[in-house]
């Protein structure tokens, strides 16, 4: 600064000057930057990882009396029995007798046409006794074979109707066919069941056999031709079962549609097999070597989808392996299963079944190995949404949980699944408070705000989200269910996450309501302190680089009441905390690897408070807020270094922030001595970022005199002084604005002859001048100020330090040698700019001083640092 007796006779003024209204330069608005306000950072609150995958995690405000259970016992009569009519559970009782199967009158018993019988060895017959005994087990469940009797005049009744055939006809039929491939020479069942049925069955049976012995020379057609050959068939026509457009799914039967011989031909030899093969296969490999057959076969014959006319009785088959109970088959069961389009409650019971396995994190290789999220995701894409939400619910979980493995992370978003939830999402958005389904829904956003959160980690997701309008979306979420504290707390994760983003952060602040709706949040939730952390942080984030976010937020209604109770909360909540520690067990010496729940809002929402003090006119309003800063000044007073540093340091630039206004009614200003005293804390310590805080405060803060006085008596320049060999650039020119604020008092000039002050700034000036001009201006205004009465050089100065001072100011002053030090060379134009505006001016004169003053006069050489 200049000499308070300089050539104009203007007295001088402490180097942190505040605010003025006239415009400042670009160096002055880049120097006040560096000196008084800074944003702060911290770290992204970190989330734990639950044991255990659930619907809910264990830190889920919904009770389990208030939400859809993770665990559940699933079986194969959990399912509906295909297409056919719901089974009666009733076991019959054997007959006494064997029925002879009645034949037609029109035809002889050996016109009949069977397949050739293969040879067969004792094993062989063991297995078919072993299907026998199975399917007798398994009769009740809707197994292959009915669990009714059908009467032959039952049957001519249907058989003369002009109705069309039943699902019953059909079931029967198939069931028929099954019971001769496994035994050809034999026209009925010894098991106990007898089987009736009439001369029309019998009829179509014998035509049905006629073109199978050419059916391997078959190619099944597949295609969109084909398909229209295809009949229509639904899933089981339950009352659940209703399609998309409200309808019974159950009204497109398998009896209503013609099969073509090729389709039959395919059947018996291609799939038929297999599906004997599942039933009398034990060995579970063997089962899925036999699934994996099966899938490919049915992919072939173009059979998945509802348009196969015998699908429900395959649905039966699979059904019932779902008992076995092994994840491998389960998972290939259910790709199956989903790919013939069931509904319903069998639709509900395949999701719960991925779910159920999905929860094994060993089974994420499986799902990705049979590419189920394609069916998962289907799911979501076209089925309908307010008829299936519990399938959509546990087919969602599902997905969620393979979301938290990185292959399956990445698979997702490679097939689209932001879009598909985006679009899920915007349905759910639509349905008002009032309906019914609106509760559940509640519960299947958080799976689905949960797997969004995962997502987010991918640079593509991210881009994707903002192109498709999601983060608008996402508000309308947290609108709807602000009293949802799940949703809310994984809709801050996933804008927590976002935030730390530029381009995401600068989307979250489009929503014109965002500020409230977050002020909103944080007053419904504010002792949820795993919500409160992340909103205060994304808050933090959304006011660290943006002028009119601050303004914006600050001019909410209620917003400094708000951040005022939170910090009162948080701060009883750490005190008490403390005292129990105290209290309770001896104080643990080492230092604290992670800060305390209470800790952490505290860290993040003085982090918030330190960026909006950016602002000039929110800075001055809360550096006169007396609850703000009484509330800053008690955490310096409670709390300390190595309680937690990162709460202390933020507290501290805080205030250092504020001390930055000279407003009238300041309350930095009325608690300057006893900030001071709580400084000292910091500055004793051995924590260099406290150290490097707690000089920046005294650098504001020691433009007033009583502070000044302060530093003199409790010797605090000397550490001023001592900080000059840190040979941290920033340390040193906090440090030596403090010393320059001290200069402008005459009687205080003398300490800089103290411990070597002198040389010190002499060598910060060599050290740190060519790279940092700053520095260096800042150097020559303390030198300037201590030399304003200079009698001769020798009096203010060491010999060696003149002639230093001598050479470093001459190469300095010389442009072209100067500005080559540079080691930015994009900063090159703002090097330029301040050198030529700041340092310059201050140097020459300082400079000339030095040399008007000596009494011998030296050549100077000019050399390179």
């Amino acid at each position: 600064m200049h000499s308070s007796k300089n050539k104009n006779g203007e007295k001088p003024e402490p180097f942190y000057r505040p605010s003025v209204p006239k415009q400042k330069t670009s160096a002055e608005i880049i120097n006040e930057a560096r000196n008084s306000l800074r944003t702060l950072r911290t770290q992204r609150p970190f989330t734990p990882r639950d044991d255990q995958r659930k619907l809910f995690g264990s830190a889920s405000s919904r009770t389990p009396e208030n939400r859809p259970p993770s665990t559940f016992s699933l079986h194969a009569s959990s399912f509906e029995s295909g297409d056919s009519r719901p089974v009666s559970g009733t076991r019959l009782s054997p007959l006494d007798h064997k029925p002879k199967l009645l034949s037609s009158p029109t035809k002889d018993e050996g016109s009949s046409i069977s397949f050739p019988k293969p040879p067969m060895d004792s094993m062989e017959g063991r297995k078919v006794s072993s299907v026998r005994a199975r399917l007798r087990r398994t009769a009740s469940h809707g197994n292959l074979l009915p669990d009714k009797i059908y009467l032959l005049n039952e049957n001519k009744e249907k058989v003369n109707s002009e109705d069309p055939p039943t699902m019953d006809d059909l079931s029967r039929r198939s069931n028929k066919s099954c019971l001769e491939e496994l035994n050809p020479h034999s026209n009925f069942k010894d098991d106990g069941i007898p089987l009736i049925y009439n001369e029309h069955n019998k009829a179509e049976d014998e035509d049905f056999l006629k073109g199978a012995d050419a059916a391997s020379a078959l190619q099944f057609r597949s295609g969109s031709d084909q398909t229209k050959k295809c009949g229509m068939v639904s899933s089981s026509p339950s009352s659940t079962d209703w399609n998309k457009s409200g309808s019974k799914a159950g009204s497109e039967d398998d009896s209503r549609v013609n099969e073509t011989e090729e389709e039959e031909n395919y059947w018996n030899v291609k799939i038929l097999p297999i599906v004997y093969e599942l039933e009398n296969e034990d060995n579970i490999e063997n089962l899925f070597l036999a699934c994996n057959r099966l899938h490919q076969a049915l992919e072939e014959g173009n059979m998945f989808g509802k348009r196969f006319k015998r699908r429900s009785v395959l649905l039966k088959t699979l059904y019932k392996l779902v008992d076995i109970g092994s994840d491998t088959l389960g998972l290939k069961l259910a790709k199956m299963i989903l790919s013939l389009k069931v509904s319903g409650k069998n639709l509900l019971n395949v999701c719960k079944l991925v779910f159920k396995i999905s929860r094994n994190e060993k089974n994420d290789s499986l799902i990705q190995k049979d590419g189920l999220l394609d069916s998962l995701l289907e799911i979501l894409r076209f089925e309908d949404l307010q008829t299936n939400n519990e399938a959509f619910l546990y087919c969602m979980g599902a997905i969620k949980f393979s979301s938290g493995n990185a292959l399956l992370l990445n698979e997702m978003v490679n097939k689209g699944a932001v879009e598909i939830l985006f679009q899920l999402m915007k349905q759910i958005n639509n349905i008002k408070e009032n309906d019914t389904s609106f509760s559940n829904l509640g519960h299947l956003l958080v799976q689905l705000t949960a797997t969004l959160r995962n997502l987010v980690d991918l640079p593509l997701s991210r881009c994707q989200l903002l192109c498709s309008s999601a983060v608008s979306e996402l508000w309308v979420v947290l609108e709807q269910r602000m009293n949802d504290k799940d949703i809310c707390t994984n809709i801050a994760r996933i804008f927590s996450k976002l935030s730390s983003y530029n381009d995401c952060c600068a989307a979250l602040a489009d929503c014109s309501r965002c500020y409230i709706l977050l002020l909103a949040v944080l007053n419904k939730h504010q002792k949820k302190q795993d919500l409160v952390v992340r909103v205060v942080f994304i808050l933090g984030n959304l006011t660290a680089k943006n002028n009119q976010a601050r303004e914006q937020f600050f001019k909410e209604k209620g917003s400094a009441d708000i951040l005022v109770s939170l910090f009162q909360t948080y701060s009883e909540l750490d005190v008490n905390a403390k005292k129990w520690k105290h209290e309770g067990e001896e104080e643990n010496k080492t230092k604290q690897k992670h800060p305390s729940e209470a800790e952490d809002v505290l860290i993040k929402l003085i982090r918030v408070l330190a960026n909006l003090s950016i602002h000039p006119s929110v800075g001055a309003a809360l550096a006169a807020n007396h609850h703000i800063v009484t509330l800053l000044v008690t955490v310096l007073e409670y709390k300390s270094i190595d309680d937690c540093e990162e709460l202390m340091i933020n507290a501290t630039a805080t205030i250092n922030n504020l001390s930055y206004y000279k407003v009238r009614n300041s309350v930095i200003q009325d608690k300057k001595l006893h900030i001071a005293e709580l400084l000292l804390k910091l500055l004793m310590s051995s924590n260099m970022d406290g150290i490097l805080e707690a000089v920046r405060v005294f650098g504001n803060l020691s433009q007033y005199l009583e502070i000044r006085d302060f530093i003199i008596q409790r010797k605090v320049y000397k550490f001023m002084i001592a900080l000059l060999d840190a040979k941290h650039q920033d340390v040193c020119f906090s440090a030596c604005g403090v010393l320059l604020n001290l200069t402008v008092d005459k009687n205080k000039r003398a300490i800089l002859k103290e411990e070597g002050g002198i040389k010190k700034l002499v060598d910060c000036l060599r050290d740190f001048g060519p790279s940092d001009w700053q520095l260096a201006c800042l150097v020559c205004k303390t030198l300037w100020n201590y030399s304003e009465n200079i009698t001769s050089a020798a009096s203010c100065f060491e010999e060696d330090d003149t002639n230093t001072l001598l050479v470093l100011l001459a190469s300095f002053l010389d442009e072209e040698l100067a500005l080559d030090y540079s080691f930015d060379r994009d900063l090159r134009d703002y090097h330029k700019l301040y050198w030529e505006t700041e340092f310059k001016p201050v140097a020459q004169k300082l400079l000339n001083r030095i040399q008007s003053h000596r009494s011998f006069l030296q050549p100077v050489t000019i050399t390179s640092f």
